[in-house]
């Protein structure tokens, strides 16, 4: 590559922490005729409690594998952070599960702007966790939506925005993958015309925003006493974590049991609201609209995922029910 190509290119400084940003800077980084990332910013290394080791984040790998320069500062807000930024002058700003709150100082640097990838057609699902309380929600399409970051989360103009149909099955991990891919190239597409001062930006319709608080732990827990279907896609939007369990008794001792796959079917056996039967190859539960939850995948605590015919023939001639 040639020195003007190289010095005609827009400079980029990226910011994301997990696997499904490092997919989107994948993506980014294919575009380097035109696009030069000069900086990757990432949430510093976790710290194992055990031995002390840091381990980067997969933005932060990828960027060093790269050989980008990566920042990992504890705030955006940190005054150094910001003086180095400016320094850089960079034309644009993208983020993608950046995972730290971005001050005005900050969104002033870029001559561009800074670009969101979000996993949600906003103004619907702004905050956290828009894809697992979408698949929670039972909703039949999501999709992705690049927008211009603001003070406030999540509610800039939308640069770009493309739906994507959903089937009852997906699992949040999977469609984080899916949307992320597909955010970075619309973003990538979308540049061209935004950099030559030929796009549109739309204000979003702040009356029909909607929120996706983040996830707690304690929400995992099944309640058998709600439909099938919400909790299969409960299941489903939990999935890779903070997954979902409930606790059964095994021999009357208590044992508390992830569930990692389902689906719902009729109640053909006669269960009710809360009984257990084991089929050749699940565990159904009758919820509270009387249909089943049938488990398919479950995992023991310390224990491999394992399908509900394994799971049964572990657990043969045992008393096993739910805990009521």
């Amino acid at each position: 590559m040639s020195f003007l190509q190289s010095d005609n290119r827009k400079k980029v400084i990226f910011l994301g922490t997990p696997q499904v940003a490092a997919l989107a800077l994948k993506i980014i980084l294919q575009y380097e005729h035109f696009l030069k990332v000069i900086l990757v910013v990432s949430q510093t290394p976790a710290r194992s409690s055990r031995n002390g080791s840091e381990t980067p984040s997969p933005v932060h790998t990828l960027a060093l594998e790269r050989g980008i320069p990566v920042f990992t500062p504890q705030s955006a807000k940190n005054p150094e952070f910001l003086s180095d930024l400016k320094e850089l002058k960079p034309d644009l700003c993208i983020t993608a599960a950046y995972g730290n709150y971005l001050p005005k100082e900050f969104l002033d640097i870029p001559i561009f702007g800074t670009l969101n990838i979000h996993p949600s057609l906003l103004p619907l699902y702004r905050g956290a966790a828009p894809v697992q309380r979408c698949i929670e929600n039972g909703d039949q399409k999501t999709g992705v939506s690049i927008l211009f970051s603001v003070a406030a989360m999540d509610a800039g103009p939308i640069l770009a925005q493309e739906e994507y149909p959903l089937n009852d099955q997906i699992k949040s991990p999977e469609l984080l993958d899916i949307l992320f891919e597909k955010g970075a190239k619309l973003l990538v597409k979308a540049l061209p015309n935004y950099f030559a001062g030929k796009s549109n930006p739309i204000e979003q319709d702040h009356a029909q925003a909607t929120k996706a608080d983040k996830i707690k732990p304690e929400e995992s827990y099944l309640d058998f006493s709600k439909s099938a279907t919400a909790l299969h896609n409960k299941v489903r939007a939990f999935s890779g974590w903070p997954g979902t369990k409930s606790i059964f008794l095994l021999n009357n001792d208590k044992i508390e049991i992830k569930i990692i796959s389902t689906k719902v079917s009729q109640n053909n056996l006669g269960l009710k609201i809360g009984e257990l039967s084991f089929t050749q190859n699940t565990l159904s539960v009758c919820c509270g609209d009387e249909q089943l939850l049938d488990i398919l995948e479950l995992q023991l605590p310390g224990k491999k995922a394992v399908s509900s015919k394994d799971f049964q023939n572990g657990v043969k001639g045992k008393l096993f029910k739910l805990n009521s």
